[in-house]
């Protein structure tokens, strides 16, 4: 078969240098970068179309749950972490493998007969976050860029087409999803479905106003007004 072209992701030198000596042993394996955060491998992800990337779990400012919801299913993930608490969840979001440190060559052999035997792999980042939690901050890839958004800085999300807007401090960012997704992965208590196509920050409303029969308009302190339609207004009369 063709090499396979591999990025590693870890935050240790040690534990990259301990993987790329394992990887010596295997001449199919092509190492085309290492990365040292979320961020550089997002950006290598993009860069460099790699066929697998070993990713380590727990790292600083995006650790690697958040850096496979950026990447999608560009590239086959094989989660390395110290702590065996996410072998669930890395399953979980259809990982290839799961390594524990400290593995062996063998298990790493293992692992990669996997990702040989063309392991399927679906839907990789709805089931990132585990069940009944909410984001603390929305992550948006561009290119090999990527926009972290705490979600109190959102003033409402609009959908368009294919994807979301995520409206913050006068500018727009797009994400692809729906906009079912992105209300159940916020707190009900904060973001309110004020109409089919927006999502309000109810933190962002100034006022409600009554324009026709059953008709509203959300006004935000920025003076942006919103439709309201109905359902939504008795979703916003229950939270305010």
């Amino acid at each position: 078969m063709s090499d396979l072209r591999v990025v590693i992701v870890d935050d240790e030198a040690l534990a990259r240098s301990l993987l790329r000596e394992f990887l010596q042993e295997h001449p199919d394996v092509e190492i085309v970068a290492e990365c040292t955060n979320g961020f550089e491998a997002v950006k290598a992800v993009a860069d460099l179309k790699p066929d697998l990337i070993f990713l380590d779990i727990q790292m600083p400012r995006l650790d690697g749950f958040e850096v496979l919801e950026l990447i999608g299913q560009d590239v086959d993930v094989i989660f390395i972490t110290a702590f065996d608490k996410y072998a669930v969840r890395a399953f979980e979001v259809h990982a290839v493998d799961y390594l524990l440190k400290p593995f062996s060559p063998e298990r790493l052999a293992e692992a990669l007969g996997h990702v040989r035997s063309k392991v399927p792999i679906a839907e990789l980042t709805r089931d990132a976050r585990p069940a009944g939690t909410k984001v603390e901050r929305i992550l948006i890839r561009d290119g090999s860029q990527v926009h972290v958004i705490p979600v109190g800085k959102i003033d409402y999300i609009e959908a368009q087409d294919d994807y979301v807007a995520y409206r913050t401090e006068g500018k727009q960012f797009l994400k692809q999803q729906t906009l079912a997704d992105a209300e159940a992965a916020l707190d009900p208590s904060r973001f309110v479905r004020i109409h089919r196509s927006y999502i309000l920050n109810v933190e962002r409303l100034s006022k409600l106003e009554l324009y026709a029969k059953d008709s509203h308009a959300a006004i935000l302190r920025d003076g942006t007004r919103l439709p309201v339609s109905r359902t939504g207004y008795s979703r916003l009369n229950a939270l305010l």
